[in-house]
């Protein structure tokens, strides 16, 4: 059963979910096709493939790139005399996979995406969502407005930006530093992991004699961070 079956162009059709939507954004959107596939995992194009849906993968680099240049600016203008290292560390920690997962849940929206239970083994899903949407908003409507979004409905509404300092994203430097400090060994194994639906990676971090955790991702990088993120949070 695919991830995202039933999803098919709801935002054309469902008022409720164009409400919903514009209430999300602060505006009306005008091209609700770019909306739609923003919310369209690779799962329903490969399962469906007599359709013309496309998958929002296009629209999650476009929208990583430009969402990165949005909160630089923005950490610019707030920060004025930091130096480089600090604005590129609090600009990766707001942008990081893990915060822009919850962020999209915050928002709202995992309800416009149709799941199942094998959404446990791939959160990751809800960051990509969130950025393909930063994507179609550029397209849609352009950078200004994008930007808009991003400082008054994201920034100002739920990024606690003194928290956000606080907050360890590098959880695999942690970690050098850790079995440094306690002269202790570790080792990553990954591996990529196929279905029928999805590709992901799955990577069992072993510390000294602990027991392995094991993190998994859409990316090698991002399986190695979850399994350190949870060695930390289970020793």
């Amino acid at each position: 059963m695919s991830l995202f079956r039933g999803i098919k162009y709801f935002l054309l059709t469902d008022n409720s979910k164009q409400k919903t939507l514009r209430q999300i954004l602060g505006f009306y959107p005008r091209n609700f096709t770019l909306y739609d596939q923003a919310f369209t995992h690779k799962s329903v194009v490969k399962d469906n493939q007599e359709n013309d849906k496309v998958s929002n993968e296009r629209l999650e680099f476009l929208g990583d790139a430009v969402l990165g240049a949005i909160v630089a600016e923005y950490f610019f203008q707030k920060f004025p005399f930091e130096d480089e290292g600090f604005l590129t560390k609090i600009r990766s920690k707001l942008v990081s996979r893990n915060f822009l997962n919850q962020l999209s849940v915050d928002i709202g929206l995992d309800t416009f995406l149709e799941t199942s239970v094998d959404l446990t083994r791939s959160k990751s899903i809800f960051g990509d969502a969130f950025e393909a949407l930063i994507g179609a908003i550029y397209l849609d409507k352009g950078y200004e407005q994008c930007k808009k979004f991003v400082v008054n409905k994201i920034i100002k509404d739920y990024v606690d930006v003194e928290e956000l300092l606080a907050t360890e994203t590098n959880f695999k430097s942690k970690l050098i530093e850790y079995s440094q400090s306690k002269k202790m060994t570790y080792k990553f194994h990954t591996l990529a992991v196929e279905t029928e639906s999805s590709k992901f990676f799955k990577c069992e971090l072993t510390v000294g004699k602990a027991d392995p955790t094991v993190g998994e991702g859409n990316s090698k990088k991002r399986a190695e961070q979850e399994a350190a993120r949870l060695f930390f949070e289970t020793y």
